[in-house]
């Protein structure tokens, strides 16, 4: 009766596993073996137990589902319109926003993914016809079985928190950290693993990646690590990182550097500044042909990218009467895709000029367009769906660097992507689907 009762529990999306699969080593044929009983059994039954008593709500209950439940009461006949219904098997738009909702409501900041990962994997375990392909703390790869024609790939941390915890669903939306850039995504991957698990007929073969720590500098990425224990993944003939695009196509993406310029000045007291060397007014005649460039546009592929100099911090002064005697100042580069890592260096050591000592933080490389992909043209023609240049930083640049064309595509809007009021609408994640679900099996 237990055994019975948790598949049936583990048919619907967002119902917890009997248990995590545990990790393993990268195996492209790597499976799952039948549950036994286990320790959530006794929970189970008396979640099954309390489901069947009457139920008293408690002040606040379930605050994250009261703002929004449209296939409910008076408001019914809205959702109706507003939620389509779908044929058989495919996932309703409420089903794939509540799947996104418990996403976001797992704290996942940069290097705590572990709780998120393995919530993951316990929906891959509940769903027969998955195998998991490799697991670690922090990143999940799993499948169909068998050689990837394509890979989707997406991340599960975020930005830290700002007050927009836990989140909601409401007008159409579903808000909180990290609905846009990039739980909204990996809702879709797993709302399209378990239809196609479920037995839907495709002509691609897809291997889904989800790994943490990639709002962080490029020398903690958990992709370059993986790609070595887990080379099943590079077999893949295109890789669809779906970064917020608004469900369209980004190709190629900037690359990005990160600095420090540091302007030397002379201590002095306030009263006598001519007695010292002020930092700050150093900084400001320094910053100021910085602050003065316009964009310079670079088109590759006919596709027109723009690269930008910002100053993005600055720190200096000891006190109120005291001339400073160093100011830091904090640059970021975006460089196109046909530059080198190098090659933007020297760049924007040449746009520094004289100006203060610059120290390199980080150099990561930006990724090149490559339109004749014939994976990349068959999505490009599900739809007539538009191309862009994507003006950022993404993963792209890791897959490219491996020799795996990457193009971004996913339903969260950039505009909203690290915002206090981050969104993404239900229409675009059903949307998202519905392209991936075609590309994949039309």
């Amino acid at each position: 009766m237990v055994q019975r009762s948790l598949r049936e529990r583990g048919a619907d999306l967002g119902a917890p596993a009997a248990r995590a699969p545990a990790a393993g080593r990268c195996s492209p044929h790597a499976g799952r073996g039948r549950h036994g009983p286990s320790p959530a059994a006794g929970a189970l039954r008396q979640r099954e137990r309390a489901a069947r008593a009457p139920r008293r709500r408690r002040r606040g209950a379930n605050r994250v589902h009261a703002d929004w439940d449209p296939c409910a009461g008076p408001r019914a006949a809205r959702c109706a319109s507003s939620l389509p219904e779908l044929p058989a098997g495919l996932t309703p738009p409420r089903q794939l926003a509540e799947l996104l909702l418990s996403l976001i409501n797992i704290p996942s900041v940069s290097r705590e993914e572990q709780e998120v990962t393995g919530w993951i994997a316990q929906q891959v375990a509940a769903k027969d016809g998955l195998q998991v392909v490799h697991r670690q703390a922090d990143a999940i790869v799993f499948g169909l079985g068998g050689r990837p024609d394509v890979v989707l790939a997406g991340h599960s941390d975020t930005v830290p928190e700002q007050g927009n915890l836990p989140g909601r669903i409401e007008a159409g939306e579903v808000l909180g950290l990290g609905a846009a850039d990039m739980k909204g995504a990996l809702a879709v991957m797993l709302a399209l693993a378990a239809e196609l698990a479920a037995g839907t007929e495709r002509r691609l073969n897809p291997l889904f990646v989800i790994f943490g720590r990639e709002e962080v500098a490029l020398a903690e990425s958990v992709l370059s690590g993986l790609f070595r224990s887990c080379p099943a993944i590079l077999a893949a003939q295109l890789a669809l990182v779906m970064e917020p695009t608004a469900n369209q196509l980004q190709a190629g993406c900037l690359g990005n550097i990160m600095a420090e310029l540091t302007f030397a000045g002379v201590a002095a007291h306030s009263a006598r500044p001519w007695l010292g060397r002020n930092a700050i007014h150093e900084a400001v005649r320094g910053l100021r042909r910085l602050a003065e460039l316009e964009p310079h546009e670079v088109v590759l592929d006919g596709l027109e990218f723009r690269e930008v100099v910002s100053v993005t911090e600055i720190r200096g002064g000891v006190a109120g009467n005291v001339v400073p005697d160093s100011c830091v100042a904090g640059l970021n580069f975006r460089f196109a895709g046909d530059r080198t890592p190098a090659e933007a260096e020297a760049r924007l050591r040449e746009l520094v000029g004289p100006a203060g000592e610059l120290t390199i933080s980080s150099n990561a490389p930006g990724a090149p367009v490559n339109l004749a992909n014939p994976l990349l043209q068959r999505l490009r023609d599900t739809r007539g769906l538009a191309l862009e240049p994507k003006q950022a930083w993404t993963p792209v640049a890791e897959f490219a660097a491996q020799g795996v064309d990457a193009i971004n595509f996913g339903p969260g809007d950039p505009d909203f992507a690290h915002r206090r009021d981050e969104r993404v609408s239900i229409e675009a994640l059903g949307t998202s689907l519905s392209i991936l679900r075609e590309y994949i099996c039309g």
